[in-house]
């Protein structure tokens, strides 16, 4: 029996479950210690005394980058930046906020957007791998499950496959997200200090917030890696995955 939907069939239990259940527990790590680390610094007011609208605007003149809008955006730890919209987008809980964390998130946008301007290429793979990526978590499990309809032929198998390889689109992106997100904070802290946007021992703060949000990035990649890694122990061995 496959077991995919199941811990246990028939006194069977399916252990590649554990893979999920690392997954699921370092996202929720991760998610958690970025929460933590951005209230404190929430409550961390900078010396200089800007927001980080402010410090969007002062960022983007340091790069010689014109044309990009800096917008207000609902919700928190929404920040973006939009290569289509040439549009920096900060949350509410950044947007005006004078913090230590405010600042910080500020500045790794305005990195993404050095990164659009320099043409940065894994910022490029990973704009252009966007529509597959989106496609391909949304289809690769209904495909592989329509093959398993098919399972007596080879029809079936080659469904299975394409599958697979629909859902690993999604996974390439977030790996390709990880050198983005690394080298935008990088470009961040640089130019925090070169515009002298934070006192010394406020940016020992600002690498603490930027550490931990890219902490996400490598535990949602992790979570990725290890789905996949189980969907291909249970369905990706051809007629071997047939009882």
């Amino acid at each position: 029996m496959y077991g995919f939907g199941y811990p246990m069939y028939y006194g069977y239990f399916d252990w590649t479950y554990i893979l999920v259940l690392i997954g699921a527990v370092l996202s929720i790590a991760a998610s958690a210690h970025v929460n933590s680390v951005f209230a404190k610094y929430s409550r961390v007011r900078g010396s200089r005394g800007i927001t980080g609208a402010q410090t969007a605007d002062i960022l983007l003149q340091y790069a010689n980058i014109y044309g990009v809008s800096i917008n207000r955006v609902a919700g928190s730890l929404t920040d973006n930046y939009n290569p289509r919209q040439h549009s920096v987008n900060l949350s509410e809980s950044v947007y005006s906020n004078t913090s230590i964390a405010a600042v910080s998130v500020a500045a790794h946008e305005c990195g993404h957007a050095m990164q659009h301007s320099t043409n940065y290429f894994p910022l490029s793979i990973r704009s252009a791998l966007v529509p597959a990526a989106n496609i391909g978590s949304r289809i690769g499990i209904p495909i592989i499950l329509i093959g398993l309809l098919f399972s007596s032929g080879a029809f079936g198998d080659k469904l299975v496959t394409l599958g697979i390889w629909c859902f690993s689109l999604s996974v390439l992106f977030q790996l390709i997200t990880l050198p983005v997100e690394f080298d935008a904070s990088r470009r961040a802290l640089i130019a925090i200090k070169e515009k002298g946007l934070m006192a010394d021992d406020e940016y020992y703060g600002a690498k603490k917030v930027l550490t931990a949000a890219a902490l996400t990035y490598v535990a949602s990649a992790a979570a990725s890696i290890l789905s996949l890694l189980r969907i291909i122990l249970i369905f990706g061995g051809g007629r071997n995955r047939r009882d």
